[in-house]
C-alpha cells in the first residue's frame, strides 16, 4: 500500500500513540521522516530513535517523552499537507503558542525548526507545528 502523506502518517501514528500512553511507535524509514524527528529530539519533545532493518524494509522506532504521567507533545499536527502546500517567508513564519512550541520547515537549507529558519533567513514549506 502506497503513502500519499508519509510525514502526515508519522505524525498521526505518533498522536495515537500518546492517547494510547504507548511508550515507542514504528513507522516506515525515509530521509524526511529522520529529519522531522531529529528536530524533534533536539527540541526535547522526544526521546529519541532507532532505525531498524529487517528483511529488506527499514522501519524508525520512536520513543516517546512522557514528564509526570503527561506527555511532553500536547499538541501535534501537519499544516502543509499534499493537496493544499502552505509556504511562508521569514517574516511571516509562524509563532506556536507564543513561541512555547516549534514549528517544522522544509527550506532550501534543509528541514529546520522555526527559529533555526529566522537566524538563518529563509523561509520554505511548513511542514507541521508542534506543541
Amino acid at each position: 500500500m502506497s503513502i500519499s502523506d508519509p510525514v502526515g502518517d508519522m505524525l498521526t501514528r505518533v498522536r495515537n500513540a500518546i492517547g494510547r500512553r504507548k511508550v515507542k511507535v514504528m513507522t516506515p524509514a525515509s530521509k524526511l521522516r529522520s529529519c522531522v524527528l531529529e528536530i524533534l529530539q533536539s527540541e526535547g519533545y522526544i526521546r529519541g530513535f532507532n532505525q531498524i532493518s529487517s528483511h529488506g524494509k527499514s522501519d524508525i522506532e520512536i520513543e516517546l517523552k512522557y514528564h509526570d504521567g503527561s506527555s511532553v507533545i500536547h499538541d501535534i499536527s501537519r499544516i502543509s499537507k499534499p493537496g493544499r502546500r502552505v509556504y511562508v517567508s521569514v517574516k511571516s513564519i509562524p509563532h506556536v503558542a507564543n513561541g512555547l512550541g516549534i514549528a517544522i520547515l522544509s527550506t532550501s537549507k534543509g528541514v529546520m525548526a522555526d527559529h533555526k529558519a529566522r537566524e538563518l533567513n529563509v523561509g520554505g514549506e511548513v511542514l507541521c507545528r508542534i506543541f
